[in-house]
Order: C-alpha cells, then structure tokens, then sequence
C-alpha cells in the first residue's frame, strides 16, 4: 500500500504526472520512493522540466547548480518539504 500523500504531495504529485506525461496516477507516486533513476524512474532531463514547473508554480527559482539538489529531489516527500519552506504566498 503507498503511504498517503499530504496535501502539497498530492498537488506535486499532479505537477509530475501533468509536466512529464507520465502513465500512471498521481495519487500512486510513493511520497518515500526516489524520483531520479529507480523508483519514479525520472532521468536528469525530466528533472530539469520538473524543477522549471516548480519554479514557475510556486515562485522561487530552482537552480541546477544548487548543491542540494540531490537532497530536494530524492523523493516527493523531500521535494514538498523543499517547497513549502521556500514557496511565496
């Protein structure tokens, strides 16, 4: 069983499914597992798309020379909790 999404996973969650043409359901992405390679299976290329819809979504800039990159896109669990420290209302 996936853990349940909060809110703004769920809402990631659809930004993913919607920017990359993904085939599956948003509510079906395990906030835990890893976006980038095994799990979610998304490639540098589709992180870079992902970060661009982020960016343009919730107002703040994420930039691909940012040293914690690795840390913000490890799951949709970290990457929520990335934006909802540094999105502006």
């Amino acid at each position: 069983m996936t853990p349940t999404q909060t809110d703004l996973q769920r809402e990631l969650a659809g930004l993913l499914v919607d920017a990359l043409n993904l085939d599956i359901g948003a509510e079906s992405i395990d906030p835990e597992a890893p976006l980038y390679g095994e799990g979610l299976g998304l490639d540098s290329i589709d992180i870079l798309e992902v970060a661009l819809v982020v960016s343009q979504r919730y107002g703040f800039q994420l930039r691909s020379d940012d040293d914690e990159n690795v840390r913000i896109f490890k799951s949709l669990a970290s990457l929520a909790d990335h934006v909802a420290a540094h999105r502006k209302s």
